[in-house]
């Protein structure tokens, strides 16, 4: 019992002892935040990119509305014409409407695969000049961790470096 009670007092003292020298060492090291959304909104690169982007993305939304109309309407034939039509021919249009419901749902999926991968294609190389630049301007103002602003609670605006990391994007990637 009282190798369990030193222990626990050793652990307590441990324990008080890196509190209080974490006051020190968050002193001394610095932290920064920065918003990677709007480095890729307002980068000369990232806007070409989005452009690139919202580009495909607008031919594909046309042509999948287009496909989807073109199957409401055909859906909306076999609801005013099933009255006069005969078992065969309702079954015929029902699988005609089936296939062209699964070819529709296959155009979605290759779509959404095409944009994800347009998105990486996009902005694979932007993030890996991203990170370079973050690490340039961390190490030439002396700071020892960057963190997404997103992740972050509060962050006062003087730690904020997503201006200068725009700035310096912009200017590489000229």
């Amino acid at each position: 019992m009282n190798r369990i009670v030193r222990s626990g007092w050793a652990a307590a003292f441990a324990l008080l002892f890196m509190i209080s020298a974490l006051p020190a060492f968050a002193a001394e090291t610095k932290i920064a935040v920065i918003n990677i959304q709007e480095v890729l909104l307002k980068s000369a690169a990232g806007t070409a990119a989005k452009d690139k982007i919202d580009k495909r993305m607008k031919e594909l939304k046309d042509a999948l509305d287009k496909d989807k109309q073109q199957l409401m309407t055909l859906q909306d034939e076999m609801k005013k014409k099933s009255a006069v039509w005969s078992e065969e021919k309702k079954q015929e249009q029902g699988l005609e409407f089936q296939k062209k419901r699964r070819e529709f749902e296959a155009k979605q999926d290759n779509a959404e695969m095409e944009m994800k991968n347009l998105e990486k294609q996009q902005l694979a190389p932007i993030m890996k000049q991203l990170e370079g630049i973050v690490k340039e301007v961390a190490k030439n103002k002396g700071i020892a961790i960057v963190l997404p602003n997103n992740t972050v609670l509060y962050s006062d605006s003087t730690v904020d470096i997503t201006g200068e990391v725009t700035q310096s994007l912009n200017a590489k990637l000229k």
